[in-house]
């Protein structure tokens, strides 16, 4: 089967203009799969029911369906098995495990008879109940798991992780990082602000974003000048702004999120900051800190699952995450005081990402 015959159902709980690392992945992959001719559908939730039902961008067609409950991130989504089952598809790609839209979609890949593979994105989340449930539902979950014709990890380390724990052969798993490139068609333009620093990603709790504004006054006390930019939107931004008019810091922070269809921009404004920061507690891969690295920022980030490693690959400056406020405000003036990376490291492409992904779907639909 060519990839202009594929027709592919992509299946996430959320996508862009929602912004997020599933939601950026999701689109960034979608919109080089159709440029290779594969047929994409991207079925996905809204709940405020304020976005378009049904649209088509950048050769991606688009289904938002009705969920529930409108208050929460549970995502029950009836519609997406109705879309499945009565499509015609020859294979599911299911974004992302932590919702019900996941259960949902693989159930109805079982009854249409439709290969499926799972894509784990798994990221952190603020609720306490919902982390504790997480190696429960990953439990009640691993029929289904086991039944994808692939499973795809973002890292080696995440795919040893899952294989053991699912009790799946560790062959059965692809791994296929994110991409880190953006345009640098007015990043180029950019001056580096010696002063700036930046913690970036959707404002929630786990985050930890506040780690990184509880260091700021001790960042101050030694380099008068620093301003932060937290980069993101979400649930846990007046939180933050609390915390900063609290700490006496508000008129040295920036909490202003890019849009995420505005690539450009991002790498531009990225161009400008010396060291990014992510104390964040969980993250697959962290592509706000690639994104970054290949701006040329220096970076320090948690010694936190998804992030260690780049400590230990040399990429970024670790700290413990429970590591006091003048510990972290140390780190990071560290890093302030040295020049810009001389050259971005070799990271990986969105390219690169999307045509291993389309070389996965060649391999599980290929005729037996």
């Amino acid at each position: 089967m060519s990839a202009r015959a594929l027709r592919v159902a992509v299946v996430a709980a959320r996508y862009p203009p929602l912004s997020g690392g599933v939601e950026l992945h999701t689109e960034q992959v979608s919109q080089r799969l159709a440029a290779a001719g594969v047929d994409v559908t991207v079925l996905t939730t809204d709940l405020s029911g304020e976005l378009p039902a049904a649209e088509e961008r950048d050769g991606v067609r688009i289904r938002r369906l009705p969920a529930w409950p409108r208050g929460r991130d549970y995502y029950l989504c009836p519609g997406i098995y109705r879309e499945l089952v009565g499509g015609d598809w020859d294979l599911v790609h299911v974004q992302g495990f932590q919702t019900l839209v996941a259960p949902t979609a693989m159930l109805a890949a079982l009854r249409a008879r439709l290969p499926y593979v799972v894509t784990f994105h798994a990221g952190g989340h603020s609720a306490r109940l919902r982390k504790a449930l997480a190696p429960a539902q990953e439990r009640v979950l691993r029929p289904l798991l086991r039944r994808a014709e692939r499973l795809v990890a973002l890292t080696p380390a995440e795919a040893d992780e899952r294989a053991r724990r699912l009790g799946v052969p560790r062959e059965r798993f692809a791994v296929i990082p994110n991409g880190a490139d953006l345009p640098d068609e007015s990043a180029a333009a950019s001056v580096r602000d010696p002063d700036l620093i930046a913690s970036i990603g959707r404002l929630e709790r786990y985050k930890g974003h506040h780690r990184v504004l509880a260091a700021l006054p001790h960042v101050l006390a030694r380099r008068p000048r620093t301003r932060l930019w937290i980069g993101g939107g979400g649930p846990f931004e007046q939180a933050l702004r609390e915390q900063a008019a609290e700490l006496g810091v508000a008129d040295r922070v920036d909490i202003r999120a890019i849009p995420l269809e505005e690539r450009a921009r991002m790498a531009a404004e990225l161009a400008r900051v010396s060291v990014v920061v992510c104390l964040s507690e969980f993250e697959s891969q962290g592509i706000a800190v690639f994104e970054a690295l290949g701006q040329g920022c220096r970076t320090v980030v948690a010694r936190a699952p998804g992030l260690i490693a780049l400590v230990d690959e040399g990429l970024a400056r670790g700290v413990e995450l429970d590591a006091p406020p003048e510990e972290v405000a140390r780190v990071v003036v560290e890093e302030l005081q040295r020049p810009p990376l001389p050259s971005p490291p070799d990271l990986p492409t969105w390219d690169g990402c999307a045509d291993a992904v389309l070389a996965l779907y060649l391999e599980v639909t290929r005729p037996r």
